[in-house]
């Protein structure tokens, strides 16, 4: 990229100038042009010099910038290659280091750390079967249990507002596919023409008087469409400080056809047993947070000491011991094993 610059920006600079010096073999004083240009090769064209002194000046500033960013290349490249050649320092006995990276897919297992949105962060407790799981009226199960203490000691009521959000848009989204659904067995053969009516009128009540307009414009292709998008739940966005108080929560709750508690009769997937209460069901967003619990899993019975304290390193790099600490020996004395 750097020669072709240059040497575009040479070639202009050199044409049109009369030489008084050259490369050997072509005469000074000669006319510099593009056949003569091309008959010598592009290393060669610094040798030119011109008659024109101030465009000799440029000439030699453009070799110079020219040589100095060549010159940080080299640099680069030769640090480069020295670094590989020179190698870590190998701790003393060891000949040669050969270090292999392996990439694993991790499934989730009891341990790993998960987050959602709102700093209600968690390790998973237990990984149940499916039929296990707590499940719906319809017979849905539930993918994740959350611990309801989670909520009243970090104060972080919007997940419970994620969550009811998340409820709705799904209801909604189911609303659009079972009137598309509907239509379609109504209507089994038709693949053009008109929207289906009952899927638009479904879709303006979903987005309301603003956008009316906008999918009554819509072609029959762009309706079915849409409506895929929207059958695993309406898209919705909140922003930070201008986004949906509980009464426009409790509206789309309303508009889905769901109770506006945001919370449904739910059964025991072990017993079939039905729960006491409602309970708050809703989609949200967890993340798997790069804290795994094969990662952190650690034991030592002997290992390493510091040399100055005769202590137990610390860590699992360094195959340590964990702290025991006057709270920990209080624990032990508490339960009555003074002599542990």
């Amino acid at each position: 990229i750097l020669n072709r610059a240059n040497y575009a920006r040479l070639r202009e600079m050199l044409l049109g100038q009369v030489s008084s010096a050259a490369p050997k073999g072509i005469k000074k004083g000669a006319d510099i042009t593009d056949d003569l240009l091309n008959e010598v090769e592009k290393r060669e064209w610094w040798k030119f010099a011109v008659a024109d002194d101030a465009r000799q000046a440029d000439l030699e500033a453009v070799k110079a910038q020219y040589d100095e960013a060549v010159g940080l290349i080299v640099k680069k490249f030769e640090d480069r290659v020295e670094k590989l050649q020179r190698g870590d320092e190998l701790p003393p006995g060891v000949l040669k280091m050969v270090k292999v990276f392996v990439a694993v897919k991790r499934k989730l297992q009891p341990g790993d750390k998960m987050a959602g949105r709102h700093g209600n962060k968690g390790v998973i407790s237990r990984i149940l079967p499916q039929e296990d799981m707590p499940f719906l009226e319809d017979g849905t199960p539930v993918d994740i249990v959350l611990n309801p203490l989670g909520v009243p000691s970090r104060m972080n009521v919007g997940q419970i507002f994620e969550t009811h959000l998340g409820w709705a848009a799904r209801g909604l989204g189911k609303q659009v596919t079972e009137a598309l659904e509907g239509w379609r067995e109504a209507n089994p053969d038709v693949t053009s023409g008109p929207a289906p009516a009952a899927v638009v009128d479904r879709l303006k009540i979903i987005y309301g008087e603003q956008y009316h307009a906008e999918i009554e414009a819509r072609s029959f292709d762009q309706i079915i469409e849409m409506v895929g998008v929207l059958k695993n739940g309406v898209p919705m966005a909140t922003p930070v400080f201008d986004g949906a108080r509980e009464a426009d929560v409790a509206y789309m709750l309303r508009k889905a056809g769901l109770d506006e508690s945001g919370q449904v009769e739910l059964f025991d997937g072990r017993t079939g047993d039905q729960f006491d209460r409602k309970v708050t069901v809703g989609y949200i967003y967890m993340l798997k947070l790069h804290h795994l619990v094969d990662d952190k899993i650690h034991a030592r019975s002997i290992g390493p000491y510091s040399l100055v304290t005769q202590q137990p390193l610390g860590g699992k790099a360094q195959f340590g011991g964990q702290r025991f600490g006057e709270m920990e020996v209080w624990a032990l004395q508490a339960y009555g094993a003074a002599y542990t």
